[in-house]
């Protein structure tokens, strides 16, 4: 059954100049039933549109909300900072550190590693 209805409209619509449309695609009385198109599951939720006939396939909803929206463009740009600071730290000063050492290995097995020149 019909749990709710969402956005219902006070407007009467004429059965003679009503069509329904679901997944994009306007519902004429030759097709099949409603249960065809939407399976026998009892969990599903569908959206169906009524709109007067001639009028064209009523507007698309979106697919994410405004809230949403702000969020993942919020993350977007944090993101897009994080990567053009990591773009501007290019410098070199980790090169001195002693892990960084491509001899370190070669000198701690022939025991010069801790040998200081005067």
């Amino acid at each position: 059954g019909i749990n709710a209805v969402h956005g219902m409209s006070k407007e009467v619509l004429d059965l003679k100049n009503l069509s329904l449309w679901y997944c994009g695609k306007e519902l004429t009385p030759e097709d099949k039933a409603l249960g065809h198109f939407m399976g026998r599951n009892e969990k599903t939720t569908v959206i169906i549109k009524l709109s007067k006939k001639g009028k064209g396939a009523p507007a698309r909803e979106a697919p994410v909300s405004e809230q949403e929206q702000k969020l993942m463009m919020a993350h977007a740009y944090r993101r897009q900072e994080d990567l053009k600071k990591l773009a501007e730290n290019d410098d070199d000063d980790y090169m001195t550190s002693q892990w960084a050492n491509p001899g370190a290995l070669k000198q701690q097995l022939h025991g010069t590693a801790n040998i200081k020149w005067r």
